[in-house]
């Protein structure tokens, strides 16, 4: 019985020594933009006259806000990769990982140079002992509307992971609704186009394609860019490699479930899709548990006063600093990784 317990004993440490988390992180940041006028961007309102009034003072504690979140997610283990949107420039994220308290996780990062006229990016934070970055481009969307307002261009990362698997991540902010959902959203489908192109060609040249795109899609997820340009579908029990599947799907009907807060209504904009393999249970990289999370700490609420419940509290309201962390919520997702 003792060596029966003992040959279990030591297959059940040889199985945990085999495998390792790796936890991928999204925020939406809102708006962290430095304190400095860029003459080539509409960034006038974050400088200290402006009309944000954007202060040293304000723009350092937006970074210990940020890092009190990273920090908050990582929970025991800082997140492998980190995918964030609004922020400015390498500026922003040099402080961000080497000035702020951020600066003891030892993150390196990639930004986009977007013609977005404010002048916001998108960025991955990631650490080098995880993540190996072999490559990285940047992909900008251009419309077929040529009135239409410039928007972030998608970052894509390559890297390997220890088990020596290769990780294709995609990091988005898809064009707004800010002058209405119909009158938009041929702006993200056009984006979800080109995302799915560059997928596919992913799929055409990886033998195993292991895809994470992340990002702040500003549509749901069963919304057209989604479901049918991209073709981000349900998760399901026989999932195909060269298939995206959106971790978010099957959540949709869930009172309450979402990332913003718009109108007195939650809804998921901010998504992770991933390709067939990385939901496969006998996968050497795979989603843990084929779960994704919203993070919803008590911090990164506030009462909503108006609609009831509770709402993201964000950083500013119109020109009025309220000192919160952002109007998105984090979501993250663990990898598993098998040596």
């Amino acid at each position: 019985m003792n060596k029966v317990l003992l040959a279990l004993f030591l297959f059940t440490c040889i199985n945990l020594t085999a495998q390792s988390d790796f936890r991928i992180m999204f925020y939406n940041v809102e708006n962290l933009f430095d304190t400095v006028s860029n003459p080539e961007k509409e960034d006038d309102d974050f400088t200290p006259g402006g009309f944000m009034n954007w202060t040293p003072w304000k723009y350092w504690e937006k970074q210990r806000n940020i890092t009190r979140v990273i920090t908050a997610v990582g929970g025991m283990h800082s997140p492998a990769l980190i995918g964030l949107c609004e922020v400015e420039n390498d500026s922003v994220l040099y402080d961000l990982t080497r000035r702020s308290p951020l600066r003891t996780q030892q993150y390196e990062f990639i930004i986009t140079d977007s013609p977005d006229r404010r002048g916001i990016n998108v960025a991955l934070l990631y650490q080098r002992h995880q993540f190996n970055l072999l490559e990285h481009n940047e992909y900008e969307i251009t419309f077929s509307n040529r009135n239409a307002r410039p928007t972030r261009n998608i970052l894509h990362a390559v890297g390997r992971i220890v088990n020596g698997d290769t990780l294709d991540v995609f990091v988005c902010h898809f064009p707004s609704r800010w002058s209405g959902q119909r009158e938009t959203e041929p702006l993200r489908m056009e984006a979800a186009a080109l995302l799915r192109q560059k997928v596919d060609s992913l799929f055409i040249i990886r033998q195993s394609a292991n895809i994470v795109i992340m990002g702040d899609f500003n549509d749901y997820p069963n919304d057209r860019s989604m479901a049918q340009t991209l073709g981000a579908g349900r998760i399901n029990n026989r999932p195909d490699s060269r298939a995206l599947y959106n971790m978010f799907l099957h959540r949709m009907r869930e009172r309450n479930f979402g990332t913003y807060k718009f109108q007195g209504q939650w809804g998921t904009i901010d998504h992770f899709i991933v390709s067939g393999n990385l939901l496969k249970n006998n996968h050497s990289t795979r989603v843990k548990d084929r779960e994704a999370h919203i993070f919803k700490a008590d911090f990164l609420f506030e009462p909503d006063e108006t609609h009831g419940g509770r709402k993201p509290f964000r950083t500013n309201l119109g020109p009025r600093y309220i000192g919160g962390f952002s109007d998105h919520l984090p979501i993250f997702m663990d990898l598993i990784i098998s040596r």
